[in-house]
């Protein structure tokens, strides 16, 4: 059986509370660190969350760079030529993509 490691905490008026050194380390826990919480029979269990994948910075740059432009100069969007979207199923037709697949860094 594993060893139990226990401490305990205080809640500020706030209902803010310090996880224990103990605790932090064992969970290795950094500032700014998501802890998840699960009640199991009365009982909470709190461990390290998983970390999200984080949004792309450069994306998330040029997005905000589109929607500036498209705000500050409205009269430069322009419907797709229909030509151009017929042109593109030629170009692809045939082609199997798996949107959800991971992205290869191979360069075979």
């Amino acid at each position: 059986m594993a060893a139990t490691l226990e401490a305990e905490s205080t809640l500020t008026d706030r209902y803010q509370t310090t996880v224990p050194e103990p605790i932090r380390q064992a969970l290795r826990l950094g500032k700014r660190d998501k802890i998840h919480y699960e009640l199991k029979d009365g009982s909470v269990v709190i461990s390290r969350a998983e970390a999200a994948a984080e949004a792309d910075p450069v994306m998330g740059q040029f997005l905000n760079f589109l929607a500036k432009d498209i705000a500050a100069h409205p009269e430069r969007v322009k419907a797709v030529d229909a030509g151009f979207v017929e042109r593109l199923r030629g170009l692809t037709e045939g082609v199997d993509v798996d949107l959800d697949a991971a992205l290869s860094c191979d360069d075979e």
